[in-house]
């Protein structure tokens, strides 16, 4: 029976198990931790962004990302959409979760640090068999009640580090969970800017279509007048009414996109799209310089990164753990309580009962099951070596990808946008030769055509250099800093950002 504190143990019991505690205690703390020490195994880092070349991206001292990174567009609509995630978005409220999750399970661990107390009060009445072997008039025949209080106390000495790499571990992983919630949190703020901007691209493109139909439209009522008055036949009014159905229908369909992100926008903010509307905003103002930094920073930017380090650094731990198997398991037991058959002198110093003594459990064979465990352990470790290295390459190309994006597009848009001043000359002077009489209607539609063609071009160029602005933000990791991961998960009650 086991007991740590009964009210009136014996002065001798409880200075024997005090001394055994902390013996075993001072044991724990001297004791050895096996496995490999962590370090951060090194990763190819290059000294500059390869794709950079003569693109102009913000300096060091421009503006740098912060927490809310969106705010860097100047968007008063996108900035109130964004502060919507943070409240009602049901993936984020699921990482929290997990995060969470993570914490109690660290903490379950860390249990194991102190003693394990408990109690199992027991109450029988107990008659023996006349005839039970061998005889006894003492208690063959007799009837009789046995209270027990009992109290028990194990505590298992961590003389080898094992319990300390368990904890070690669980803490990394807790930390892990801390920046994959980093990582859901950018992720959906991202997504929502890059709906948005698609949203507004679309904007643009709608309201670049139904003007160009109303100029369609006069274009048909001039054409239509004149073949009234015998000037145009009605071959040229037929063209010109395909144009304008052709270029109306294109209008239309615009809205089967934008109607969809608009609800993928209402997801993100976890509100049913029944009951959200995005106001229409044509898109006009170019992305604002993104700070891309040095590719040295980026690994302690991106959450994704640090996620991989920090289950690369519990693997490690659970190195520890599996060869700490190799070693004897180290308790103390200790038991104490009463012990009547009366109620009335259950609790008094007669009816005392205790024991107290250390214990260890040796493996002698077990067929290779710890060999194994040990191994299993280091591939495993050497698995979250790769996945980090992996990590860390997939974040530079993301970075390479968007800012060659962007400097090439910047570079496109310049370009189009010459071609649609050019194409705008051509409309005009094809118009002036129609209404001269020197060429037919058909130069018109193509001038028309090509200018519309360029002027969507346009418009779709400055969409796609929105979303690799956005796209390039994330991939910098939105201003997040490794900084923010709490150091000890086990005792923060909340998940601070620290954004640099």
């Amino acid at each position: 029976m086991n007991f740590i504190c009964a009210p009136r143990i014996e002065a001798r019991v409880r200075k024997r198990m005090a001394g055994g505690i902390c013996v075993l205690s001072i044991v724990s703390l001297a004791g050895c931790t096996v496995g490999p020490k962590y370090k951060r195994p090194a990763a190819e880092v290059p000294p500059a962004y390869k794709e950079v070349g003569d693109w102009k991206p913000a300096q060091p001292s421009d503006e740098k990302l912060s927490g809310n990174w969106w705010e860097i567009f100047q968007d008063p609509q996108l900035n109130a959409l964004e502060q919507q995630v943070n409240v009602s978005n049901q993936n984020l409220k699921a990482a929290q979760a997990a995060y969470t999750q993570a914490r109690a399970a660290l903490r379950y661990q860390r249990a194991d640090y102190f003693p394990t107390l408990t109690v199992n009060p027991t109450l029988t009445r107990n008659n023996f068999s006349v005839n039970r072997q061998p005889r006894s008039p003492t208690f063959n025949g007799v009837t009789f009640t046995d209270i027990q209080i009992p109290f028990e106390l194990s505590y298992q000495v961590d003389a080898w580090g094992r319990i300390r790499r368990t904890v070690e571990s669980y803490r990394d992983q807790a930390q892990a969970s801390a920046a994959d919630l980093a990582t859901v949190s950018l992720s959906m703020h991202a997504q929502l800017a890059l709906f948005y901007y698609q949203a507004r691209s679309l904007d643009a493109q709608e309201q670049l279509l139904n003007s160009t139909v109303e100029q369609y439209q006069e274009a048909l009522d001039l054409i239509e007048n004149r073949f009234a008055g015998g000037l145009a036949s009605d071959l040229e009014v037929q063209q010109a009414k395909t144009q304008l159905e052709t270029t109306a229908a294109q209008a239309i369909d615009v809205g089967v996109a934008r109607a969809q992100f608009e609800h993928a926008v209402a997801v993100l903010m976890g509100k049913p799209p029944a009951s959200f509307t995005l106001a229409p905003l044509p898109l006009t103002m170019p992305p604002p310089p993104i700070p891309a930094g040095l590719p040295s920073e980026l690994l302690e930017r991106r959450s994704d990164i640090a996620a991989a380090e920090r289950l690369m650094a519990s693997a490690n731990a659970q190195i520890g753990v599996a060869k700490a198997a190799y070693y004897p398991l180290i308790n103390l037991a200790a038991a104490g309580g009463f012990e009547s058959g009366k109620i009335t002198t259950l609790i008094s110093g007669p009816s005392t009962l205790w024991s107290v003594g250390p214990s260890a459990v040796f493996t002698l064979f077990d067929v290779g099951r710890r060999r194994a465990l040990s191994d299993e352990a280091i591939s495993f470790y050497d698995q979250s070596v790769a996945n980090y290295r992996q990590t860390v390459l997939t974040g530079f190309q993301q970075v390479e990808d968007n800012v060659a994006a962007l400097r090439i597009l910047e570079h496109e848009a310049e370009v189009e946008a010459n071609a649609v001043i050019a194409a705008q000359k051509y409309l005009e002077l094809a118009i002036t030769r129609y209404k001269g009489g020197v060429t037919s209607y058909l130069e018109v539609t193509t001038a028309q055509s090509a200018a519309l063609s360029d002027e969507i071009t346009a418009v779709n160029i400055l969409g796609r250099r929105m979303v690799d602005a956005v796209t390039l933000v994330q991939a910098l990791g939105g201003g997040w800093d490794s900084s923010a991961l709490p150091a000890r998960p086990e005792c923060c009650g909340k998940l601070t950002s620290k954004m640099k």
